[in-house]
């Protein structure tokens, strides 16, 4: 089944632009504070990847593999409006986004005043808007404010905002493998960051897709759209929201390969192959259904270009521990 709905890629006039230019940091204080602000991930093996019967093998879940990692440090959360706010206060830093002058929003999110600066649809996703002023500070288009929705995940980011972002701060973004250790909570397989079932008890666990996408959202998990950073429990390493609400951007060039022979760089702090075309998102959105594209399972992946933004697309930092006696 195609990934359209998770990871719409920009027009022919979006491609290859001029780099944003190179920002000062944060505070040596707030940096500091920010690392000790984050989760302490500790170092292991742990098994990587999935053959779920409704995996999509052609996006390279597989195979489950033994993989080591160093430990490492996560944000709990995703990347707020308000941290982002602060980062775009700080430094002046202008979004691909907003350089360029439109975004990827969807249809039934678009601001009632933006209506008339729809440019374009995507072809084989028409639910995906193209529009003119949509941006972070926007995210709904024109006439919308990320300060109604500041503890909500940033978005309309792209993989160089985020990495940006995360220079900025004294972090970084995590690898593929980081994020989905972090994201398994500790659990062994297990298809969510909380056990096998979607609906524990009967209770939502995360923000996704209900009714039949994409004409109708019922909005039984409390969210059309993004949900507060810290909604529904977080898994049991204390991270929220890995499955569903935002894509989360890691810094891993996209392959479906690369990892499949078992290699030391595969299998030990893997990074990833040395370069690409586009870069591995995880954890699905609020626009994930079961029916088009259950990509919230913990295993699934999916990728987007670096300078691609959407409206349903945020990131969270890593960083490595601190050094002793730093």
């Amino acid at each position: 089944m195609s990934g359209a709905c998770c990871a719409p890629t920009p027009g022919g006039d979006r491609k290859n632009p001029e780099p944003p230019a190179v920002r000062p940091q944060a505070s040596e204080r707030d940096r500091a504070q920010g690392l000790r602000a984050m989760l302490r991930i500790p170092g292991g093996t742990y098994l990587m990847g999935g053959d779920d019967a409704d995996a999509f093998p052609e996006d390279g879940e597989g195979p489950v593999r033994a993989v080591r990692l160093s430990p490492f440090l996560i944000d709990a959360t995703a990347v707020t409006n308000r941290q982002f706010a602060a980062f775009v206060r700080g430094s002046g830093y202008r979004t691909d986004a907003e350089r360029h002058g439109w975004s990827f929003v969807f249809y039934a999110l678009v601001h009632p005043g933006a209506r008339h600066l729809v440019r374009d649809t995507v072809q084989q996703a028409p639910w995906w808007l193209a529009v003119e002023g949509a941006c972070w500070q926007a995210p709904y288009g024109p006439g919308s404010s990320w300060t109604e929705l500041a503890n909500h995940p940033v978005v309309h980011v792209s993989w160089r905002d985020a990495s940006a972002y995360a220079a900025w701060a004294g972090k970084r973004l995590p690898t593929e493998a980081e994020w989905e250790m972090a994201a398994r909570g500790g659990l062994e397989r297990a298809r969510f960051p909380w056990g096998d079932e979607l609906l524990p008890r009967g209770q939502h666990r995360c923000n996704i897709w209900q009714g039949r996408f994409p004409q109708v959202n019922t909005g039984e998990d409390g969210y059309l759209g993004t949900a507060p950073v810290k909604t529904y429990r977080p898994n049991n390493l204390g991270l929220y929201n890995t499955s569903g609400n935002v894509w989360e951007w890691c810094s891993d060039w996209w392959s479906t390969t690369w990892h499949a022979a078992e290699r030391p760089e595969t299998r030990r702090n893997p990074a990833g192959p040395p370069s690409g075309e586009a870069k591995v998102i995880r954890g699905g959105s609020y626009l994930c259904h079961e029916s088009y594209c259950n990509r919230y399972r913990v295993a699934a992946r999916t990728s987007n270009t670096p300078d691609s933004s959407t409206g349903h697309t945020g990131f969270r930092c890593a960083a490595d521990l601190p050094r002793a006696g730093r």
